[in-house]
């Protein structure tokens, strides 16, 4: 689907509050409401809003330590792969799972409350699914950065 400058910046606006009304999107786009609720409607069907999220403050929650696990499996058949990437997806401390190039196979960002909440993730969750022949792991100092938001803008 080809986007034009209303789409990228209807894009842009709801990826920084997608509760604005139509209203106040038609405002800031200086288009009707029922064009704006239209080009939103389009952008779903084509698969580019896949779905709309709160995002939650982690250290609210109690949540706010972040590591990051390099996964080396012992092989690289896909029976492996297969059977690795069905478990982790289940694993609700990992936020993001990446099959990577290099020397680590996978890349995890997982969440929990502390370093002894993440070493029990790890002695009872992450290393029993089988298959993992090594792990790594580094844990965040600072949140530099985080953003959800693509520019989508040209």
């Amino acid at each position: 689907m080809a986007l034009d400058n209303l789409d990228r910046n209807l894009l842009q606006l709801l990826q920084q509050d997608c509760k604005q009304t139509n209203k106040e999107l038609s405002n800031k786009l200086n288009l009707s409401v029922t064009a704006v609720y239209e080009r939103i409607k389009k952008l779903e069907r084509e698969g580019l809003i896949s779905k709309y999220v709160a995002l939650v403050d982690k250290s609210h929650i109690g949540k706010s330590f972040v590591a990051f696990c390099s996964i080396k499996l012992i092989q690289h058949s896909q029976d492996y792969v297969v059977k690795f990437e069905k478990e982790v997806a289940k694993l609700e401390e990992v936020l993001e799972c990446y099959h990577i190039s290099g020397d680590y196979d996978y890349l995890l960002k997982v969440i929990v409350s502390d370093m002894e909440a993440f070493r029990e993730f790890m002695v009872k969750k992450l290393t029993t699914i089988n298959h993992i022949g090594s792990t790594y792991s580094s844990f965040m100092i600072n949140e530099v950065k985080h953003t959800t938001a693509i520019s989508v803008l040209k």
